[in-house]
């Protein structure tokens, strides 16, 4: 195995999707069930993340994610290396239930 194919990655999930009438909101729980039930974490509403292990691995989750598209709305996937996403800064205006974790932090499910 490559170096390539052992790197941590995260596969970040940004969607902004209607949900004003019943359906809309039935097709968005549904959506979100499938993301926390493939791995997923929320980071923030309407930001998730997953941690996958190689290019392979996030290739695959992105595969099945794309099946899972909502007929509305907007959804955009990005991978990044663990060490692009250890960089993230995180801002917080006023005092929020909210933890910050450390850049050596790993979340494992």
């Amino acid at each position: 195995m490559g170096k390539e194919t052992d790197r941590f990655m995260r596969l970040l999930v940004f969607f902004d999707l209607p949900v004003k009438k019943k359906k809309e909101r039935k097709f968005a729980t549904q959506f979100r069930n499938f993301l926390l039930k493939d791995g997923f974490y929320m980071i923030q509403y309407s930001v998730y993340g997953r941690i996958c292990k190689g290019v392979d691995a996030a290739e695959k989750h992105a595969q099945r994610l794309k099946g899972y598209v909502p007929p509305k709305g907007s959804i955009r996937l990005m991978q990044v290396t663990d060490k692009q996403y250890s960089r993230m800064e995180t801002l917080i205006g006023e005092e929020k239930n909210e933890e910050k974790l450390g850049n050596d932090q790993l979340l494992l499910f």
